[in-house]
């Protein structure tokens, strides 16, 4: 009898971590289900609406770069003319890098169909003059870089003005009125691309003409404006 009692004990426990293991496996299926499913691409007739989009913006971004480096090219010139040596080297390297980017998109080639920005829904908002426009991270991507790049171009500005012993004005600069350097015609229009850089370029300058680091780190040619700056200039709004 105590045999059979032994043996029973031992068959409830065996049986009740059957059952305990069940119910941990029922329990992580029932979390597999809880789990983010990812986003459905946007619908064939959306998709042809952004490519479409990306090739006009493409198009006319190559039509444009030209004037565009031959306008900063003339408005650097007038700086030699101004006796300004340092900033007439710093605004004609960024016409230089202007240039370089001009072969760079000739040369560029796309793939429409292979284009995650395509495809991937719109999550994100922002706002430019009262009105909010829509993109993905691949956007948002490129108006971050925007900034960066901005808050880099104002950073070797403002350091040109104050070795000129020039009076400190951000707007004076040709590659704050450009804009335009680091664009590629890709995924946000240029008006919205320029918004973000001469952003950036504003307190890029202050931090180079008063030689700090208020708003950004800027070292041996590099930087980046500060995480949260970049996030309230941004001020993007998830949409989904």
């Amino acid at each position: 009898m105590r045999h059979i009692r032994v043996l029973s004990t031992a068959l409830v426990v065996t049986a009740f971590s059957g059952m305990t293991v069940l119910h941990a496996q029922g329990r992580g299926r029932g979390d597999d289900k809880r789990q983010p499913q990812a986003p459905k691409p946007v619908p064939a007739q959306e998709q042809q609406r952004r490519v479409q989009q990306e090739q006009q913006r493409s198009t006319q971004y190559r039509q444009q770069l030209p004037q565009q480096v031959q306008r900063v090219q003339q408005q650097t010139s007038q700086l030699q003319q101004q006796n300004r040596a340092a900033q007439y080297r710093t605004q004609q390297e960024y016409a230089a890098r202007l240039q370089q980017q001009q072969q760079q998109q000739l040369q560029a080639q796309r793939d429409y169909s292979r284009d995650p920005y395509v495809t991937t829904p719109h999550n994100y908002r922002y706002r430019i003059n009262g009105t909010y426009r829509q993109t993905n991270q691949y956007g948002v991507d490129v108006l971050k870089q925007a900034v960066n790049n901005g808050y880099i171009e104002g950073v070797r500005a403002g350091q040109a003005d104050r070795q000129d012993r020039h009076r400190s004005n951000y707007a004076d600069a040709p590659a704050y009125r450009d804009a335009n350097y680091g664009y590629s015609g890709n995924y946000v229009d240029r008006s919205d691309y320029n918004y973000y850089f001469r952003q950036g370029f504003q307190k890029g300058y202050v931090d180079g003409y008063n030689s700090r680091n208020q708003y950004g780190s800027y070292s041996n040619g590099t930087g980046s404006i500060l995480g949260n700056l970049l996030t309230s200039i941004l001020g993007l709004q998830s949409i989904r």
